[in-house]
């Protein structure tokens, strides 16, 4: 490593990360992940000696490569870099990086793209399901102008659209994991759902909050954060997601009556800090549990002229997620999800890890 890797900066959606080709990193997970950590500058909270941004949302990996499927253009591999820990975890995935995916295949030749526009699928490795990205091209390449603004991020892009599929239960093993549309953990009612994020969906009022607070004065409740760590930790159990005490995932989101013109009010933990907006795939997750009859918060959706889209908002903005739902014989079935976002590339070039014997000399 001492003449560097080739690495691309992107921000995708409300989130910042390094996308790697996947035969440019160790083959080795274990080896892989010490190098990604050491890139990054984990473990140390101000991540100062690596290109991380000392924050969950731009301390994150996009690992991508040909599909080992003969029918998908690429695969691609969530890595969650732990800022405090270096821990690295594929065991969610992230929608938000995924909003530059197909760009950055297209930017590397793993897909070939013509016209004025590019769709390239995508496999998601972490969940083993399906999305595919719309985005604009010029002479070949992805254009990121454009003018299309989302929350959480300054200015406009070039829009990318995500269309999902098979993202019911991709984590858990079931849209609804418990079994149940709503649970009771430790006193507080919840839905436990799982659809391309695992998230627990609790009324903020439950917890006795309105729901609209800062993420700052959430994060400084201790006792607030302690009960809510309690009620992911049991819900990890009751999801089929095991001991999630080192895991990122469930999400909670917290959810009250809107208050900006939107149908629903959210606040989500990620899983210990307070997001300043809503992930992608946790947007689309919550959305759905709302949509659910006898859903906790269901009762606090606004609606609006179209059913299947929910304006969520959060504390930078709103979040616009489409979720077509059906009854089943077995329960409520997901159609197509889909959301826009936008994407932009910000650096192209070669990072340069610290030494490993350096850093464990230390």
């Amino acid at each position: 490593m001492s003449g560097g890797l080739r690495c691309m900066v992107m921000r995708g959606g409300t989130s910042k990360g390094a996308y790697f080709v996947a035969d440019e990193l160790p083959s080795d997970a274990d080896e892989r992940d010490a190098l990604l950590a050491r890139i990054m500058g984990s473990p140390d909270p101000r991540q100062i000696d690596g290109i991380g941004g000392a924050h969950p949302l731009t301390s994150k990996v996009a690992v991508v490569a040909p599909s080992s499927d003969p029918d998908v253009d690429v695969d691609y591999l969530f890595l969650q870099v732990g800022v405090d820990d270096g821990a690295v975890s594929d065991r969610q995935n992230c929608g938000n990086l995924l909003a530059g995916v197909g760009q950055f295949a297209v930017e590397r030749g793993l897909v070939t793209a013509v016209g004025n526009e590019g769709q390239v699928s995508i496999r998601m490795v972490n969940s083993d399901s399906m999305a595919t990205a719309t985005f604009p091209l010029e002479d070949g390449l992805p254009t990121y102008d454009g003018g299309t603004s989302i929350s959480g991020v300054p200015g406009s892009a070039a829009p990318v659209r995500l269309d999902f599929a098979d993202t019911a239960g991709s984590a858990c093993g079931a849209l609804l994991p418990t079994g149940a549309v709503a649970d009771v953990i430790i006193g507080v009612e919840a839905t436990c759902v799982d659809n391309g994020m695992p998230t627990v969906v609790l009324r903020a009022t439950d917890l006795d909050i309105a729901g609209d607070e800062s993420p700052d004065t959430l994060e400084a409740d201790r006792p607030f954060r302690e009960r809510l760590e309690n009620i992911r930790l049991q819900a990890g159990q009751l999801m089929n997601l095991g001991d999630v005490i080192s895991a990122t995932v469930p999400k909670v989101t917290l959810v009250s009556a809107p208050r900006a013109g939107g149908n629903i009010c959210t606040r989500t933990f990620i899983p210990h800090r307070c997001h300043d907006a809503i992930g992608v795939l946790g947007a689309v997750s919550v959305a759905t549990a709302l949509r659910l009859g006898g859903g906790v918060g269901s009762e606090l959706l606004r609606p609006g002229p179209d059913p299947d889209l929910v304006e969520i908002e959060h504390p930078t903005g709103t979040f616009a997620a489409r979720v077509e739902l059906t009854l089943g014989p077995q329960g409520p079935v997901v159609g197509r999800s889909g959301i826009v976002r936008t994407a932009r590339k910000l650096f192209d070039g070669v990072v340069f890890p610290a030494n490993p014997a350096i850093r464990q000399s230390e």
